[in-house]
């Protein structure tokens, strides 16, 4: 929340209060309102609207509601039967019914009382809807992928920078303790000089067929031109607003890989102090895509079937987004399970100290670190340069698969060395989609 709205609020409560005594009928605040009995003074509340409410928002908006600081206050959708999915989520747990629904979300942007939103829409609307979302002065947690291609990255980097907005990318598993643990191995030298880090993704695949063209709903029901949004116009189909988008290369980032990518490389970046930069070269195959950073690291993206599917070489125990980091006196790998494995007893007795088991997809503390961060300015965990760089490099290994060649990169200009090609797919073209 800015300083200037926390004044601004303050400066309110407080003239209601000095104006009601100045009459001789009593007032009294409840002491909810001034933040006493374990609450948090409206003032200080961070409030929150929403953009996008599928099932992965509504799993996300469920561990921010608990944020005593918190108070989510209106949701925005193309989809009147997720609007009022959400709106029936935040309304019970606040047992009212002041949730203002917005087909529109630059109708939500408008309002000057809300501080910062959560963007969970589809790939194709999460750079634009972010920029416009920090243009209108609002902090941002986006879910990833945060950008469509390599040039939407770039886009919303340096729209954050420019706007000085806080920004958090939804991948919380920068937040969990064994994800952090491992890292913190591989940062302070328990592991030897790190040499190999292995990341996991879905079995790449692009699909640019259409569904069967049906009957295109009233727009109260679904707006499919606002759904489409920057995407290539094509027919409405059902499937693609239950979430059968995926896959679809104008919707998704990557040819899949970035679902998983946007996590697991994102780690592997973290753990090889790599958050400044990417990897300069890329070698796929029908298994894998191998990386080379310039101080001799090896990234390895290693396809998986199935998320859930057999995984040779992996700790089948420790679920899904498995990552391994591999130094010259050990290793350590991790996965959403919670659970940790290492190399060595001396090792074990390092991680033994890790206090509790967190879901790999538990969003509470990611939320957590991005409300704290709205309050202190501070750049969160997994903010809009860490995203950039991990984003691209995962895009640039997409590419490779997609394209089925080595390509060479530069770091510090974000574009492939002599591939022109290659270059020309660092962007697509968006679609008019304004009403």
């Amino acid at each position: 929340m800015s300083s200037e709205s926390q004044s601004t609020r303050r400066h309110f409560i407080q003239s209601t209060v000095t104006a009601s005594s100045a009459v001789s009928l009593p007032w009294i605040v409840p002491a909810r309102a001034l933040g006493r009995e374990g609450n948090v003074a409206a003032s200080e509340k961070i409030t929150l609207g929403v953009i996008g409410i599928g099932p992965r928002c509504r799993y996300v908006l469920k561990g921010m509601l608990t944020q005593p600081d918190v108070q989510c206050v209106a949701i925005a959708d193309v989809q009147a039967s997720r609007r009022e999915a959400g709106k029936k989520q935040v309304d019970e747990f606040y047992g009212n019914n002041d949730c203002v629904l917005y087909h529109d979300f630059r109708e939500l942007l408008a309002r000057k009382d809300i501080d910062a939103v959560l963007i969970a829409t589809g790939d194709r609307w999460h750079t634009t809807a972010s920029v416009i979302a920090a243009n209108a002065g609002k902090d941002i947690y986006c879910e990833k992928p945060c950008g469509l291609t390599i040039a939407y990255c770039q886009e919303l980097a340096e729209t954050i920078k420019n706007t000085k907005r806080v920004f958090q990318a939804g991948t919380q598993r920068r937040s969990v303790a064994n994800f952090q643990k491992a890292v913190e191995l591989a940062h302070t030298g328990q592991l030897g000089k790190i040499h190999t880090v292995h990341a996991s993704a879905y079995m790449p695949e692009v699909t640019k067929a259409w569904l069967p063209r049906e009957q295109t709903p009233d727009p109260k029901v679904v707006d499919w031109n606002m759904w489409l949004g920057p995407a290539p116009w094509r027919p409405y189909n059902s499937q693609y607003v239950a979430g059968r988008w995926r896959g679809h290369y104008d919707f998704e980032s990557g040819s899949r890989l970035l679902d998983w990518c946007a996590h697991t490389v994102d780690l592997c970046q973290w753990a090889n102090k790599a958050d400044e930069t990417m990897p300069i070269e890329y070698i796929p195959s029908d298994k894998n895509i191998i990386a080379h950073y310039a101080n001799g690291v090896k990234l390895v993206i290693h396809f998986l079937e199935t998320p859930f599917g057999k995984r040779p070489g992996w700790h089948q125990h420790l679920g899904t987004c498995p990552v391994r980091f591999e130094g010259d006196q050990g290793w350590v790998e991790v996965g959403d399970s919670g659970g940790i494995e290492v190399s060595s007893e001396a090792l074990k007795k390092q991680v033994s100290q890790i206090p509790k088991k967190e879901s790999g997809l538990d969003v509470k503390a990611h939320s957590r670190n991005f409300f704290d961060c709205i309050k202190s300015r501070k750049a969160p965990a997994a903010n809009a340069n860490v995203m950039r760089h991990s984003h691209i490099a995962s895009h640039a290994a997409a590419m490779s698969w997609l394209l089925n060649r080595n390509l060479k990169f530069d770091p510090k200009k974000e574009e492939f060395i002599n591939d022109n090609e290659a270059n020309g797919l660092r962007t697509r073209p968006a679609r008019q989609w304004q009403m």
